[in-house]
């Protein structure tokens, strides 16, 4: 049995939300954060446009909330959705309090407030930013603060292999126990115990072939918590960003919301826009909407990308206000104070995910689920920009309400888990496998589970998914893991939750969209989709 050193808490994820509960337990509590691969490959690291808080007078609490619930299309939970908002300013208060600098500018009076932003679906100014790399100015504030802290150990380049529960052991009760973890430095899977397990992992969008996210979003939290029996929500509803660099160079870069909130347009090759002909809030309006008028223009026209222009803006605020994108855009050769910028729909978020309460507890005693791998019914069917991160820090505070108030109740006792089992796999001469069904996977994801669907080409997914399931659980039994693998075995289980619930939707809301089904099903009220392990035993490899 393992002998391995006992966490009060296991946090697996080190972006927003992992290192901000790591830190509001810390004083309490012993942690452990594992990290897959560095602490700054993480998407919030990534994230540009901001924090959506209500700070301006002009502002309210219901209009955050009345734009939230118009934007997720009618299956976001009211009191979630104003839960979360009501944790705007004590969220933004609390960064600052852990050395975040966000950007600020002078009121007429010469006194110095929070620069606001106004992103598509807000109907006032109410983006907190660092300029135009928020994220990365939040990881980095979050990361120093969990070095310094005694009671936070970090493990980098370490990838979870499984969740272990006591009913996978064949004990008495539902609880977590631990999990088994790849360090992939040493190529050896360790068992990590712990009375609490958080999982905080990110979305999935790299299920599908072009993305913003990192190498990080694959989905493996909700694979995780699915094997575990937890249930899994709203899978069908993958946000795609409309914005995305269009360059054969360019690393699936973001071209953040904020852009088009300072007066961007959105134009063909021709100089002619096309936003005003699909909403009225035109280049305003939500993702999902944005995002189906680029694909739609891109096929009609038969061109690879639109452009988003900025130009006639002057210089000195182009500069001012998207320091990182200018500077990126200049590396392939476009000045973005004098040329549109080429950009394409990419996919860049998971609104479904792990179901969660509203103090992140999942189905599975000791499990919580906080950030974007968790469904709590914030989002519904389309996330509005910027709701993301408040998101992150506020789930991180509900959570930790939760787990000290848990901890003084739960045993003292040592946690037994068997060590792993490797004696009957071995290495792998066959590497090309993993690497093809990854291609495989993420190219008819994009072709058949993408911005427009159809029942026949979700048909097409889910032969081709049985197929590679199959592959990839043979592969799994008799072969030492390594982490591409682990990652692969978890993107097919995640595929196979967007197709199985989007076929289950007969409508079109939100980000999901099939031309079978182009209307809104008003027959009835609004239902999501919840897939539950037990149904759906084969899926479970």
């Amino acid at each position: 049995m393992s002998d391995s050193q006992l966490y009060d808490v296991l946090i697996i994820g080190s972006g927003g939300a992992g290192l901000t509960l790591a830190l509001k337990l810390a004083d309490s509590a012993k942690i452990a954060v594992v990290s897959k691969f560095a602490l700054t490959e993480g998407s919030t690291f990534y994230a540009q446009g901001g924090i959506s808080a209500v700070l301006d007078e002009e502002d309210s609490i219901d209009s955050h909330i009345e734009d939230t619930l118009d934007a997720g299309a009618g299956l976001c939970d009211t009191e979630i959705v104003r839960l979360t908002v009501s944790y705007g300013k004590k969220s933004i208060d609390w960064l600052r309090s852990q050395g975040v600098m966000f950007t600020e500018e002078k009121s007429a009076n010469g006194e110095k407030h929070l620069h606001l932003n106004r992103e598509g679906g807000h109907s006032h100014r109410r983006i907190v930013h660092a300029t135009d790399a928020t994220g990365k100015a939040v990881s980095l504030s979050l990361i120093n603060r969990a070095q310094q802290h005694p009671n936070i150990t970090l493990l980098e380049k370490h990838n979870v292999v499984d969740l272990v529960t006591a009913s996978k052991l064949g004990r008495a009760g539902n609880e977590v126990l631990g999990a088994y973890v790849l360090d992939t430095q040493n190529d050896t899977v360790k068992a990590m115990p712990a009375r609490i397990v958080v999982l905080a992992t990110g979305g999935a969008s790299k299920v599908y072939l072009y993305s913003t996210n990192p190498n990080v979003a694959t989905g493996d939290g909700i694979a995780l918590a699915w094997r575990a029996g937890c249930r899994i929500s709203n899978m069908e509803f993958m946000q795609f960003h409309p914005t995305c660099l269009y360059h054969p160079n360019a690393r699936s870069f973001l071209i953040s919301e904020a852009v088009r909130g300072e007066g961007a347009k959105l134009i063909l090759p021709d100089g002619s826009s096309f936003m005003q002909r699909y909403d009225a809030r035109a280049e305003l309006a939500p993702r999902d909407i944005v995002a189906r008028a680029i694909d739609s223009e891109m096929k009609k026209h038969g061109i690879d990308c639109v452009y988003l222009d900025i130009s006639h803006k002057p210089a000195e605020f182009i500069t001012e206000h998207f320091p990182t994108i200018y500077q990126q855009c200049l590396k392939f050769g476009i000045d973005i104070t004098t040329q549109p910028i080429p950009v394409v729909p990419a996919a860049h978020y998971t609104c479904g995910g792990i179901v969660a309460d509203s103090y992140a507890r999942t189905d599975i005693s000791g499990l919580y689920a906080i950030g974007e791998v968790a469904c709590t019914g914030l989002h519904g069917a389309n996330r509005m920009a910027s709701n993301s991160l408040l998101e992150c820090i506020v789930f991180a505070e509900r959570a930790a309400q939760d787990i000290l108030k848990k901890l003084p109740t739960l045993s003292s006792e040592k946690i037994s888990i068997p060590e792993w089992d490797e004696s009957r796999v071995s290495d792998s001469d066959e590497e090309v496998v993993v690497s093809h069904n990854w291609d495989e996977l993420r190219r008819f994801m994009w072709d058949y589970v993408g911005i427009v669907r159809t029942n026949k080409r979700l048909s097409r997914a889910m032969r081709r998914l049985e197929l590679l399931k199959e592959e990839i659980a043979e592969y799994y039994g008799h072969f030492r893991v390594t982490s591409d693998l682990l990652e692969l075995r978890n993107l097919v289980i995640v595929a196979e939750l967007i197709v199985r619930c989007a076929q289950q939707r007969k409508e079109s809301r939100g980000l999901h969209y099939t031309q079978d089904y182009p209307e809104l099903d008003n027959s009835q009220p609004p239902q999501n989709t919840v897939l539950i392990p037990a149904n759906f035993e084969k899926s479970v490899s």
